[in-house]
């Protein structure tokens, strides 16, 4: 029996009303933060969606078919980031330790070009690769799940996706958090949809809400019974490409024919005893996460204490340099020679700090992209992290960039499509809308999948599975995984606390550490002051969601605080 470690204070005892406006007491919404767990366990975004692998891990299915499930659920339950309408990556451990990574990151429109969110001075248009049609990239979503249940699943693809059709046809409840997100949304749909849509009604959204999505429903329902071809092909194409043409989008029903996901191999590479597997371009997730830990690997982390100024400082530091070499020479590795060996190398790695001063920030300005001749990512994404009954791991990261994408639904399908185009750099030097600054690598071009932060990863220990983790928040993902991991790691904290933990956050430009309120003490707020660093707080950053095994071999699944609604479980 699973042993719940910490029940998260929120618990929703509301009441709903039904469509003949009759009201009836809600059932709970357990929302389990930290879980602890003898066999099997599944963290997500939201409980229904964490309930739903969960019973496929009861019935027999294995990791690939709980994250499928999962993913499916999402799409009905946390529609500003589950999704249908975008793309995203998987990292796979099996219990035999062979490893996978699959690519599903949405791609530029056949008809997309390098300039096409610029004037005609050269200057870009603001928010037209944000919202509306123009900003979609080809979705992924559909072929990365559908791809991966063909190659590892266990369970038929109907008994996975079932539960989504159920939520999506009977309604779900919605919590506080979600009627925040739509009433806070309710204009920009009005402004970006012609036809009605389910997430707009006459009234704001209360807490108890019954969301109900028939259009979605039958869009399941196709790719439940068609596969593939019942998304990128048939009505569910058609759907699309219409509201694209309606709105002045380009995704053709050609290009959703042509879509294809792609199996690449993890990149991994070593912390003291730990083996990290990460995600390869075009997330810049795991090389950036790789090189995080090779730069910090060198220092006493222990010894100089948990966010002490010393600590803060290092982290920080070697954060400003691997995001200057994230803007530089990542991007789709399909489409651009990235020197993914060269950024790991020693000698390059140890190069990158041979400037870093312990007393003094390096102002960002004399931090460039690194130089090879010394070696000849909206916060609003979503992750799952399941481990199954015969060790099997998938840490799965998806998204549609921003809250609820480009805010296009498409039309008669009932789901929200991307704005991902924004993670293009949509102008070499200018900063998209997370700050981030990209270099050619990740121009434009048709066909092309757009960098990205998200970092699904998987750690051993001492060859053993030890730790899946992933999370959303854009740019701030890489560094979240980063400091959750070296909570544990380095600081020995229990996996909850080490979620729940105060972060900060350097990008390179602009040059400063975020930091989340509360997460710092005034004297080390000072301290960093006085070493040159400029300090902006902000509310929260990246939502991780966490699973470790535990010596005994139980294992310890966290959700964040971050986002009431993630909800971890297992058997």
């Amino acid at each position: 029996m699973p042993r719940i470690t910490k029940i998260f204070p929120i618990i929703f005892t509301l009441f709903w009303l039904v469509a003949c406006r009759q009201t009836t007491e809600l059932p709970l919404y357990t929302i389990n933060k930290s879980a602890q767990s003898d066999t099997a366990m599944v963290v997500s975004a939201h409980p229904l969606a964490t309930e739903a692998g969960l019973s496929v891990l009861k019935n027999g299915g294995n990791a690939v078919d709980a994250v499928v499930a999962v993913q499916f659920a999402l799409a009905v339950v946390y529609p500003r980031a589950g999704n249908l309408g975008g793309g995203g990556f998987m990292v796979i451990r099996s219990t035999d330790g062979s490893i996978s990574s699959l690519d599903y990151r949405e791609k530029a429109p056949a008809s997309a070009h390098r300039d096409m969110y610029l004037d005609s001075a050269g200057n870009v248009v603001q928010g037209l690769s944000t919202a509306g049609p123009l900003a979609s990239g080809i979705p992924g979503t559909v072929d990365g799940l559908l791809d991966a249940h063909a190659k590892m699943g266990r369970l038929p693809l109907s008994a996975l996706i079932q539960p989504a059709i159920d939520l999506a046809r009977n309604g779900y409840r919605l919590t506080e958090a979600e009627v925040n997100r739509l009433n806070q949304n309710r204009e920009a749909f009005e402004q970006y949809n012609k036809l009605p849509i389910a997430f707009v009604k006459a009234v704001p959204w209360q807490i108890g809400d019954l969301l109900v999505q028939p259009e979605l429903a039958v869009t399941l329902e196709r790719i439940r019974d068609l596969g593939r071809s019942g998304f990128y092909e048939g009505p569910t194409a058609a759907a699309i490409a219409s509201t694209m043409q309606q709105g002045g989008g380009i995704i053709s029903m050609e290009d959703l024919a042509a879509y294809r996901s792609q199996w690449r191999r993890p990149v991994t590479g070593n912390f003291k005893n730990y083996r990290i597997i990460s995600m390869p371009p075009p997330s810049s997730g795991g090389i950036a996460l790789l090189q995080l830990l090779e730069l910090v690997e060198p220092y006493d982390l222990k010894g100089m204490g948990f966010q002490s100024p010393a600590t803060v400082h290092l982290m920080a530091e070697a954060e400003r340099r691997v995001y200057a070499d994230r803007a530089q020479h990542l991007g789709d590795t399909d489409f651009y020679p990235t020197p993914v060996d060269s950024l790991m190398q020693p000698a390059y790695l140890i190069s990158r700090m041979s400037d870093f001063d312990p007393a003094q920030a390096t102002p960002s300005n004399k931090v460039a992209a690194g130089d090879f001749k010394v070696t000849l990512e909206s916060f609003e994404t979503t992750h799952t992290s399941v481990i199954d009954a015969d060790g099997n791991a998938v840490s799965c990261t998806t998204t549609l960039n921003s809250n609820f994408g480009s805010k296009v639904v498409v039309q008669q399908a009932g789901f929200f499509l991307n704005n991902e185009m924004d993670d293009f750099s949509v102008k070499p030097g200018e900063p998209n809308q997370f700050g981030l600054v990209g270099a050619e690598a990740n121009a434009i071009a048709p066909g092309k999948r757009m960098l990205s932060s998200m970092t699904p990863t998987i750690i051993e220990k001492d060859g053993q599975l030890f730790m899946v983790l992933g999370a959303p928040g854009g740019s701030t993902i890489i560094t979240a995984v980063f400091q959750v991991f070296i909570n544990v790691a380095e600081f020995g904290m229990p996996l909850d606390k080490a979620v729940e933990a105060g972060r900060f956050h350097h990008q390179w430009l602009p040059d400063q550490i975020m930091v989340e309120t509360g997460s710092l003490n005034e004297a080390t707020r000072q301290q960093l002051t006085s070493m040159g660093h400029q300090l902006n707080e902000v509310k929260y950053m990246a939502v991780v969601k966490a699973i470790q095994v535990l010596p005994d071999g139980q294992l310890h699944g966290a959700g964040d605080p971050r986002n009431p609604d993630d909800h971890a479980a297992g058997y």
